[in-house]
């Protein structure tokens, strides 16, 4: 975060002993959020399905950071297990809901398009449906993706008022599922009333996040991970992409700020909306210039090849997002230059190939990094 402001809503002890519920707290982002809120004090109960290895059977950073000894409460199950899912409800007493469970990449939603829509689509509505039925005061942050907005090819940042829309599944699916957030606030948790239910839906639309201990398939980190280990060249595709990369700090930075103006300020209708968060414009990189960059940081002899396929499905050539809106009303700026974030990124890659590598300090030590960034090069 950019601004003293910013710094100091993170350190405000708001979090101390809160009942925090994380869906999807066993992947990648889930994981990161989960470290970030215990160590602000949280009490945080996570629903998730098990976590799942790499492909090339690196353990995921849920378990290579043992997590699930940092949670108040942790349960196994599909985010369409609407008895599972309500009783881990009621039990959590949470009075803030993170809801990350989803079907994320963009290759698996080709081959499985139908149970991208269930998990991504009705999977949020069983979430949002368990509140209205179980009604009690929460801030609840539904977290999206840039990939919502209808892709026009466009050189500036989609704004939040830009129309949703989706050629690919998986992009359709998380338009749908804003689609849906909006219809359960306006028909079930109107912004004027919200002394009345207490319930405040805000949604969260981030860009392409990096960082240690992702080791999903077709993601470009991992893959050239998974390739610089072998001392092999990695395979890329579609190197001519521009993507709004960041650290995947930046935009729980950003989730965790949301939801303290959802906390704090209860009956203020501005904060129960949709919100960008991604890199400064100049950040937006291209997928080539991206990997170059690591490769450089990560040594001699790192190199990649383009394996791009003229028949494979479809992909967004350019993807920005715009951040006026949270910069001008949260207050909320990326704190990591692209560069920086990719240095942390390659850093954490390579200090897990040595003896000794403890993931969740590591990950720890990235979080504080983060939060006191501003005062160490003041």
């Amino acid at each position: 975060m950019s601004s003293s402001k910013n710094e100091k809503k993170l350190s405000d002890n708001i979090w101390s002993g809160r009942h925090v519920l994380v869906t999807g707290h066993t992947g990648f982002k889930g994981s990161w959020l989960i470290q970030w809120l215990a160590h602000l004090g949280a009490k945080v109960h996570g629903y998730a399905l098990p976590p799942e290895p790499g492909p090339d059977g690196h353990k995921p950073l849920f378990t290579a950071a043992g997590l699930k000894d940092l949670l108040a409460s942790h349960t196994e199950g599909n985010i369409l297990d609407r008895e599972l899912f309500q009783k881990t409800w009621k039990d959590s007493n949470a009075s803030v809901l993170f809801h990350l469970a989803a079907q994320a990449l963009v290759g698996d939603s080709y081959r499985e398009p139908l149970e991208t829509f269930q998990v991504n689509v009705l999977g949020t509505a069983s979430v949002l449906e368990t509140i209205r039925l179980n009604p009690r005061p929460v801030a609840v942050v539904i977290i999206t993706s840039d990939k919502c907005y209808l892709n026009q090819e466009q050189v500036w940042g989609y704004r939040e008022i830009d129309p949703l829309g989706g050629k690919d599944p998986y992009s359709a699916s998380k338009a749908a599922a804003e689609i849906a957030a909006q219809s359960w606030r306006d028909s079930f948790f109107p912004v004027n009333s919200l002394a009345k239910h207490g319930v405040r839906l805000a949604t969260a639309r981030a860009g392409n996040v990096i960082g240690g201990g992702d080791w999903a398939a077709a993601r470009l980190i991992p893959d050239l991970v998974r390739a610089l280990n072998r001392k092999q060249a990695a395979s890329i595709r579609n190197p001519q992409a521009i993507r709004p990369w960041q650290h995947v700090l930046e935009p729980l930075s950003g989730y965790l700020a949301l939801a303290e103006r959802l906390i704090n300020e209860p009956l203020e209708p501005l904060w129960c909306s949709a919100w960008n968060f991604g890199p400064e414009p100049k950040d937006a990189w291209s997928v080539s210039k991206m990997a170059d960059y690591f490769c450089q940081l990560w040594g001699e002899g790192a190199q990649w090849t383009d394996n791009s396929d003229p028949n494979a499905p479809q992909e967004a050539g350019i993807l920005r997002l715009s951040i006026d809106r949270a910069r001008s009303l949260l207050g909320w700026a990326p704190q990591w230059s692209v560069k920086r974030a990719v240095a942390r990124t390659a850093s954490w890659y390579q200090a897990e190939t040595r003896k000794g590598f403890e993931a969740r300090k590591n990950c720890l030590d990235n979080i504080l990094e983060y939060i006191y960034y501003k005062f160490k090069i003041m």
